[in-house]
């Protein structure tokens, strides 16, 4: 006879262990009634994942803001399927992806990107074993990001980096991440279609997609905006992943060469303790050009 409580047990250990590597702060395991449960918490969202054990068997439900960046990302780690995503649709003969990298990260710059695919572009960046860039070698992802840009030319990639100071301002005008994050992808969106006609576009789902239609200018008001969880299986989204990834790692080489300091990414202790060396080492003033300001970190150094 299988043990249920055993397994919901083991269950969340496993997603426990799978938020920690990815930088959430989480709260111990706790036995309820016929459950257990976590608390996550990231920036100013929190969470609470649920594992329940009984007659109907093993069942995991994830509690809070499904309109925030922290539930659209703890579902990605750890939900094969989500139950409110929209159905699949046949990915389009061309069309923009666009993604974004830095988001959940203290340190460092949030990075959106996006890449124009058409058929031939689809197939070359395919072969070259594009996918989403969390699945992906940090040693890999440079190489990849340069085979990208060359497949794709100048005209049909853009990336923008939002550096700590200027996303600081621009947090404090919008007072909403899932806002900024719309300003940055219908930044992107707009650069590319300066360069090339597109009726289509796609993007991972951070929140309501009527914050980048609200976003876009005149040319991107012809788009048809698609948003998903987990928007990395189509080609555009995962190149437009890589090449954000590839900068924001690039942001990271340069801080460790000027500071001598190896930032941490995400928003563990480890990341509190290295912003406290920076205080401690430098200032306020240069700590504050490094980080996201909003985060709860900030509050504790």
């Amino acid at each position: 006879m299988i043990d249920l409580e055993k397994q919901a047990e083991s269950e969340i250990k496993k997603s426990l262990a799978i938020l920690k590597n990815n930088g959430y702060e989480t709260s111990q395991p706790r036995k309820g009634n016929y459950c257990f449960e976590i608390s996550i918490s990231s920036k100013s969202d929190k969470l609470k994942l649920l594992i329940y054990f009984g007659k109907k068997g093993i069942k995991k439900v994830l509690q809070g803001n499904r309109d925030s960046a922290i539930f659209s990302n703890v579902n990605s780690l750890l939900f094969e399927e989500l139950p409110f995503e929209k159905p699949d649709f046949e990915e389009p003969r061309e069309y923009i992806g666009t993604d974004e990298s830095g988001k959940g990260d203290f340190f460092g710059p949030l990075v959106i990107a996006g890449v124009f695919v058409d058929i031939e572009k689809k197939k070359k960046l395919d072969e070259i074993g594009v996918k989403d860039s969390k699945l992906i070698s940090h040693g890999l992802i440079r190489n990849l990001a340069e085979s990208i840009k060359k497949i794709s030319g100048q005209e049909c990639f853009n990336i923008v980096i939002i550096n700590p100071p200027r996303y600081n301002e621009l947090y404090a005008k919008f007072g909403n991440l899932n806002k900024l994050l719309a300003w940055g992808h219908a930044k992107v969106l707009e650069n590319i279609l300066n360069q090339k006609e597109s009726v289509t576009a796609i993007s991972d789902k951070f929140g309501d997609e009527r914050l980048i239609l609200e976003s876009l200018q005149e040319k991107g008001k012809r788009l048809q905006l698609h948003q998903f969880h987990k928007a990395e299986k189509y080609t555009a989204v995962a190149a437009a992943s890589i090449l954000a990834r590839d900068r924001f790692n690039d942001w990271f080489d340069k801080q460790k060469k000027e500071l001598m300091i190896d930032l941490p990414k995400g928003s563990s202790q480890k990341v509190k303790d290295a912003a406290r060396q920076i205080k401690a080492q430098y200032s306020d003033e240069i700590l504050h050009k490094l980080t996201k300001a909003h985060f709860k970190i900030t509050g504790t150094l």
